[in-house]
């Protein structure tokens, strides 16, 4: 599941993404980022309990990737597993944002970071 979280700034975007994510998540999801308008945002991703994806929802994440990739200026992967860790070096090369991972204690420091100039 992809929840939409309280942000802080209208240029902050932020999801708790949790379970097994499906294709219905990015349903909701990608025309919810689209929404938020024209110039760099940035995004916060929460995992929490985050089991991966089905084959249909990986596909759908692989082209949210491509189609946007440069429309993010920072992106902030939060979790407490060391494979989340690892997603976020590995996402670096498919983006033009600055990408930095955060454990789940350190949830503030995350927002925070985003709303840095």
């Amino acid at each position: 599941m992809i929840e939409p979280l309280p942000s802080p700034s209208d240029k902050v975007l932020g999801f708790k993404l949790s379970g097994t994510l499906h294709d219905e998540d990015y349903q909701a999801f990608v025309p919810a980022v689209d929404a938020a308008g024209t110039g760099k945002a940035r995004l916060l991703a929460q995992f929490h309990d985050f089991h991966g994806w089905d084959a249909k929802a990986l596909w759908d994440d692989i082209k949210f990737s491509t189609t946007h990739c440069t429309k993010f200026e920072k992106i902030a992967l939060v979790g407490d597993k060391t494979w989340e860790k690892w997603m976020a070096a590995v996402c670096k090369p498919f983006t033009m944002a600055k990408v930095r991972y955060f454990d789940a204690a350190d949830l503030d420091q995350a927002w925070a970071w985003l709303g840095e100039a």
